[in-house]
C-alpha cells in the first residue's frame, strides 16, 4: 500500500444523480408517468409510501444545485435524462422536456462542470409498459429506445461530450422482473432474462443511434453494476454458485456487449427458467457495439454460496451469504479492496478504459444544532474506496474518473427517503441544502488531486 494516493493528471472528479430521484415536477411541462411513478404510488411498494413527486425539486432548483456543485469543486456531473419528460408516451417528442435539459447542460458548462448524460436510469415511460409482453419483456421497446437516443443525441450532442445508454440494467431486469423490488414490480425469475436481453438490445441500438448523430469526438458507453462475486468458501459447491452468479449478474451483460455472445454456462444454467428463444438472428451483432469506456458502479462485494436464506435474484441455484463485515445502514458489507479486484478483473478481461460512475454509502444523516451535517463514516468510506481506485491505477488499470453517489440526498428507490446517500443534506420539507462534512472533505481531495498520507 502506498502512502500517497494521487490519481493521474486529467482524472475526472465528479458526482452523480438520476432524474426520478431528484427532479420532482412529475406532471409539469408535458411530462407523463414513468413506471416508477406508477410503482411508487402503489401502496406498500416503497418504504413510507414515499414517491418522487417532489423529491429534491431539482426541476425548479437546478441553478442553486449547480452553483453548490461548482462551489464544492465538482468538475463533472453525471445526470440522467427522464425519458417520460422528453418523450412522454415513449414515442412523441416533447420540446419542453428537451428545453429543460438544454438549460441544465448549458448551466453546467457556464459553471465549468462537464456533463455526462445517462439516457436510461430506470424511468421507462408508463405508456410503454402496458402489461404482459410489454415494457422490457417485448422487443418494441428497443426500437423506441433507439428513437429516444436519436432525439436526445440530436438535441444535446453539441453540448454533452459523453453519453451512457443504460444505468445498471441488472437492477432493471432482475429487481424489476424477478424479485419485484423495483418497478414494474413483476415477480418471476424467468422474466428477468428476456428483460435483460432486450436491455442489451436497446443498448446496442442506442449506441448505433447515438453514433449516427453525435460529433465524432463524443464518447458513448454504458454503466454496469458489475458484482465483485466472492464464494462463501472454497468448496466445489460454493465455487460453482459464485461462477453461476457471475454469469447471471455480470456476464449476461458484459459478454454480449463487449464480446458479442452470451456465455455458454449462462444458457445451460438457466434453461429451466427460460428458453432464450427471444434471442434472434442478428441480435448479438447489434448488441456488440464499440464503446469508449465502461462505467462501473460499486458499493460492496457479494458473497455467494450453494445454500442460504435468500436466493440470488433471478435464480434458484445460488444464495446470498452474510459475512461478518462492517455494514452501511443499507445493510451492505463494506470492503473497499473489492473495488480494486473488480477494476483489475475488468481491465484484464476487456481492456477498456474504466470510470467509477457510482460509489458511496447511505446514512441517517441530520443537521445538528451547530448547523452542520457530520458524516465521518461516509468520509472514511469514500477515502477507502478512492485509495482502492488508486491501488488499481498503480497496478496498471486505466481508471479515468470517479463519481460519488450521490450529490444530494434523494428518493432512494424502494427505500424512499429514509436512506441518505448524499454529500449534501436535503431537508425534504423546506428543500434547504446543507453540505455535509463529506462534501467539504471531497472538495479538498479534488483540489489536491488525490489523497495524501495514510488511510483515514
Amino acid at each position: 500500500m502506498t502512502t500517497a494516493h494521487r490519481l493521474p493528471t486529467g482524472f475526472t472528479w465528479g458526482a452523480a444523480m438520476a432524474s426520478y430521484q431528484i427532479e420532482g415536477a412529475v406532471t409539469e411541462d408535458g411530462r407523463r408517468p414513468s413506471i416508477w411513478d406508477t410503482f411508487s404510488h402503489t401502496p406498500g411498494r416503497v418504504a413510507g409510501d414515499d414517491t418522487g413527486d417532489v423529491a429534491c425539486d431539482h426541476y425548479h432548483r437546478w441553478p442553486e444545485d449547480l452553483d453548490l456543485m461548482r462551489d464544492l469543486g465538482i468538475a463533472a456531473y453525471r445526470f440522467s435524462i427522464a425519458w417520460p419528460r422528453v418523450m412522454p408516451d415513449g414515442r412523441t417528442v416533447n420540446q419542453k422536456g428537451l428545453d429543460f435539459y438544454r438549460r441544465l447542460v448549458e448551466g453546467m458548462l457556464e459553471r465549468g462542470i462537464r456533463p455526462m448524460a445517462t439516457l436510461y436510469h430506470w424511468d421507462l415511460p408508463q405508456d410503454l409498459d402496458g402489461g404482459a409482453g410489454s415494457g422490457w419483456l417485448g422487443r418494441d421497446v428497443t426500437d423506441r429506445f433507439a428513437d429516444y437516443a436519436t432525439v436526445v443525441g440530436q438535441a444535446l450532442g453539441d453540448v454533452v461530450p459523453a453519453f451512457l445508454t443504460l444505468n445498471e440494467p441488472q437492477c432493471a431486469a432482475f429487481l424489476g422482473y424477478a424479485t419485484g423490488e423495483h418497478a414494474p414490480g413483476r415477480i418471476q425469475d424467468g422474466l428477468a432474462y428476456p428483460a435483460a436481453h432486450h436491455l442489451n438490445l436497446a443498448h446496442g441500438k442506442g449506441v448505433l443511434a447515438l453514433r449516427a448523430v453525435l460529433p465524432a469526438t463524443a464518447e458513448v458507453a454504458v454503466t454496469l453494476n458489475v458484482h465483485q462475486v466472492e464464494p462463501a468458501s472454497d468448496s466445489d459447491a460454493d465455487l460453482a454458485a459464485a461462477a453461476h452468479v457471475d454469469a447471471v449478474a455480470n456476464r449476461i451483460f458484459l459478454d454480449p456487449m463487449l464480446r458479442g455472445s452470451y456465455p455458454a454456462d449462462l444458457l445451460t444454467g438457466t434453461r429451466h427458467l427460460t428458453d432464450w428463444t427471444y434471442v434472434r438472428d442478428g441480435d448479438l451483432e447489434t448488441i456488440h457495439q464499440p464503446v469508449d469506456f465502461l462505467g462501473v458502479n460499486y458499493y460492496n462485494p457479494a458473497w455467494v454460496g450453494a445454500s442460504g436464506e435468500r436466493a440470488w435474484a433471478g435464480t434458484d441455484r445460488a444464495f446470498v451469504v452474510d459475512v461478518p463485515r462492517p455494514r452501511t445502514v443499507m445493510g451492505w458489507p463494506i470492503e473497499a479492496s473489492g473495488l480494486t479486484r473488480l477494476l483489475g478483473r475488468l481491465h484484464d478481461d476487456h481492456g477498456l478504459p474504466l470510470i467509477v460512475t457510482e460509489n458511496g454509502m447511505s446514512g441517517h444523516d441530520v443537521v445538528d444544532a451547530d448547523g452542520g451535517s457530520h458524516d465521518p463514516e461516509r468520509i472514511e468510506f469514500i477515502d477507502a474506496h478512492l485509495r482502492a481506485v488508486a491501488d488499481a491505477v498503480a497496478q496498471g488499470v486505466d481508471v479515468r474518473g470517479y463519481y460519488v453517489w450521490s450529490f444530494l440526498d434523494n428518493f432512494e428507490w424502494a427505500w424512499g427517503y429514509e436512506k441518505r446517500f448524499g454529500i449534501v443534506h436535503v431537508d425534504f420539507e423546506t428543500q434547504v441544502r446543507t453540505p455535509k462534512d463529506s462534501a467539504r472533505w471531497y472538495r479538498d481531495v479534488i483540489a489536491r488531486g488525490g489523497l495524501e498520507g495514510a488511510r483515514a
